[in-house]
């Protein structure tokens, strides 16, 4: 199956998320879907069922500036509140890019994957499993080490861990 590129011949992924926090994870799953893209997308989703750490802006600022500070420019961050693939398209997106840690991650991705390319069509769900090293870590576990004190530092870049750190987490009652 081909899939179209851009008009410039880009080939552009778009990687969705609440990414509450970025994570480790979410860093090497960008990095190695920029070997398959020209230029990805990160995209931040308001969530509203969610309470988020950090406000989206902040979030973005945050993913930015863990990519400007490896010299990666290939990659753009944006917020979206609209549905993912319209937020693709804006983007002029081919490939959603998606990381998977376990089966049960592949479990919930499937059924979002056919959504989409029923919305879609011209949109390619692309899954990359995380490494060994990053399949237990995710933003809610980082989130509730935030709460109880623990050290997140190994799970999230270390400008996120910053940000995180200076902005107390309140326990809950």
């Amino acid at each position: 199956m081909q899939t179209d590129v851009s008009p410039n011949d880009e080939r552009v992924g778009f990687y969705p998320g609440t990414f509450d926090p970025f994570t480790l994870g979410h860093l090497d799953i960008a990095r190695r879907a920029l070997s398959l893209v020209d230029r990805l997308v990160i995209g931040v989703s308001l969530n509203p069922g969610k309470a988020p750490r950090l406000p989206v802006a902040e979030r973005c600022e945050a993913i930015a500036e863990t990519f400007a500070r490896e010299n990666i420019s290939r990659v753009q961050v944006a917020s979206f509140n609209t549905l993912m693939v319209d937020a693709a398209r804006a983007h002029g997106a081919q490939f959603v890019i998606r990381g998977l840690r376990s089966e049960s991650d592949l479990t919930s991705e499937m059924p979002m994957a056919a959504i989409n390319r029923r919305l879609a069509p011209e949109l390619e769900t692309v899954f990359l499993t995380a490494r060994e090293e990053h399949r237990l870590i995710a933003s809610s576990l980082v989130r509730e080490l935030l709460v109880y004190g623990g050290d997140i530092r190994p799970y999230v870049p270390e400008n996120i861990a910053r940000r995180l750190l200076s902005n107390p987490a309140e326990k809950p009652t």
